[in-house]
């Protein structure tokens, strides 16, 4: 079952510019993909068919094996929008080998440990309760989200003394928990603005006193030490991971007891092959794996069949836009999203008379600019 062909479709996801990978064999089988929107997301064609160069002819049921040939094919480490071409590819492959034996994909990694996959919203703002509220209960209805992701930031950060952004944050998840009920989930997503570990700590103080399910990013993630630090002092749970990209990282993060969670993302760290191994080093150290994934169709399915075979899986991302081109995406049902027993490969379809239609969009990230004119991360 030999490799043939690659071709790219320029899509969308929400607001998002996204690029859709679809790998055929010589005997007809395809396999799907989407690729992490890093930016410049355009480079990513050009990229994908240079990879597939090296990669054609090869036996697409062996998608370890293309994913080592690839990371060996470059003198230097890859980085993001390499191992993200990568990925791809990689997911691709394990489409293609679990269809070639009629089985779904979680069946190739040693079967399902569970029965389905619980998921939080990804709501990525702050928004007054009332509003917040609204917002929970209608997820709530239509899904059965028991758990939200919200970001800490009541106030922008870089523009304002940084203990009213904290006193402003307390104020706020106090008044979360009192308008929501006692069973439901809240985490906090920082975003990595921040890079001076006494402020990660003051976050968490802030959030303490109601208990998070966890704290993200509340600092860069580039000094491995520093989050030793935060953890030993920090009175909430710790997440980190989506800006990390290799075993090796996550190996000096967990050896550092910088986490109490890890969110490695599968479009970023070199696909299903690397995450596989990403977990295994985490459930060494006694960390559990939420896969960081505010990505699209495939990418979540790609997660539900990681998370179906991974013992030390707690929770997946999700973030719930709907797309032209898959029919029949994971949905959540009472706060989970079922595993597809009876369908081979990801278990999703791709309607490619949807990929005629360029629906490409532009998107750049903003770098915000403090009172003084420097500029910050965001």
């Amino acid at each position: 079952m030999r490799i043939e062909s690659l071709q790219t479709f320029l899509q969308r996801v929400g607001d998002r510019p996204r690029v859709l990978v679809k790998i055929s064999t010589e005997d007809g089988v395809d396999g799907w993909s989407e690729v992490y929107n890093h930016g410049p997301d355009l480079a990513y064609p050009p990229l994908l068919d240079y990879l597939f160069e090296q990669i054609k002819g090869m036996d697409a049921r062996c998608p370890s094996r293309v994913n080592q040939f690839l990371l060996q094919s470059g003198r230097f480490p890859q980085g993001a929008l390499g191992l993200a071409a990568i990925a791809a590819i990689d997911h691709a492959l394990w489409d293609i080998a679990a269809k070639a034996v009629s089985v779904p994909v979680y069946q190739l990694l040693g079967g399902a440990v569970r029965d389905r996959v619980r998921v939080y919203a990804g709501l990525y703002s702050a928004p007054d309760v009332g509003e917040l509220r609204d917002t929970t209960a209608a997820l709530h209805d239509r899904f059965g989200f028991t758990a939200f992701k919200l970001s800490p930031y009541r106030t922008g950060p870089h523009r304002t003394r940084f203990g009213l952004v904290v006193r402003e944050l307390g104020e706020y998840f106090s008044e979360v928990r009192d308008s929501h009920p006692a069973e439901w989930d809240f985490a906090f997503d920082a975003h990595a603005c921040l890079w001076e570990p006494r402020q990660a700590i003051e976050l968490g103080a802030a959030l303490a006193p109601n208990q998070p399910l966890f704290l993200e990013e509340p600092i860069r993630p580039e000094h491995i030490p520093a989050w030793g630090r935060i953890r030993s002092e920090i009175a909430v749970p710790l997440a980190t991971g989506e800006c990390l990209y290799s075993p090796h990282e996550f190996l000096a993060l967990l050896g550092a007891g910088g986490a109490d969670i890890v969110q490695p993302d599968i479009c970023v760290v070199g696909g299903l092959t690397q995450m596989v191994k990403i977990a295994t080093l985490a459930d060494a150290h006694y960390v559990p794996v939420a896969p960081h994934n505010p990505l699209g169709p495939l990418a979540t399915a790609a997660n539900v069949h990681f998370a179906a075979a991974t013992t030390n899986f707690s929770i997946l991302e999700y973030k719930p836009d709907d797309v032209s081109w898959c029919p029949d995406p994971y949905l959540p049902v009472d706060g989970h999203l079922a595993l597809r027993p009876d369908r081979p490969g990801w278990g999703i379809e791709i309607d490619e008379a949807a990929l005629t239609t360029d629906d490409w969009i532009s998107w750049k990230r903003k770098v915000p600019v403090r009172p003084d004119g420097s500029t910050a991360w965001m």
